[in-house]
């Protein structure tokens, strides 16, 4: 597990993938990982809506073949779609040949050149092969949500304390982040807005 804002000397691990983006302008790139699965990812979507925002969703393939009607509300609403593997992998525990099976499986369902492999973490060799095919986006800011240990509250703190221009902020979309993502997000909106940021999606 990376710490919220990830040293340089680890993102050296993976020199092809984009961390931050151009630290010359005030602008943000909201990512969220491991949807879409109801309840959460539609909630996301409407409230990025009423702010005029859009962000980029890293998918788990799965949850895609199980919840199409909220992938293709995601999708309907203008936002950038991700690959994050089709079973939610640990590519340092799979072997290359089923983590790159895995993450084409999950394409077949997302059809994107995007890429972020679940935890930040794969082997080398995946790493080498998946370059070919997919623009690995990883992130500037690793918010948390998830950790049953911190709150709303730490969580924008957080983010406020870390963001600066460039930052891929990294949310999840999942049912494990869901009331500390309900309480952070508007707040962080609200934030990022004051303190001028604009938002973008990758090209």
């Amino acid at each position: 597990m990376f710490i919220e804002q990830v040293p340089t000397l680890l993102r050296k691990i993976y020199p092809k993938a984009t961390w931050r983006m151009n630290p010359k302008e005030k602008a943000v790139y909201l990512t969220f990982d491991d949807g879409p699965i109801p309840v959460v990812t539609p909630w996301v979507v409407e409230l990025l809506e009423q702010y005029n925002i859009k962000a980029t969703f890293f998918m788990v393939g799965d949850n895609v073949h199980k919840y199409q009607q909220e992938f293709l509300q995601v999708v309907k609403a203008g936002h950038r779609i991700g690959n994050h593997t089709y079973n939610h992998l640990k590519g340092l525990y799979t072997s290359s040949e089923e983590y790159i099976k895995n993450v084409d499986q999950a394409n077949r369902f997302i059809h994107s050149d995007l890429f972020r492999p679940p935890h930040g973490l794969l082997r080398h060799s995946q790493y080498n092969e998946l370059c070919k095919r997919y623009k690995f986006i990883m992130w500037d800011l690793l918010t948390r949500d998830y950790n049953s240990n911190l709150c709303g509250e730490d969580i924008v703190a957080n983010i406020k304390k870390y963001t600066r221009n460039g930052s891929i902020i990294t949310f999840h979309d999942s049912l494990r982040s869901e009331n500390n993502l309900r309480y952070a997000l508007p707040r962080t909106l609200d934030w990022l807005i004051e303190q001028g940021y604009s938002f973008k999606t990758f090209e």
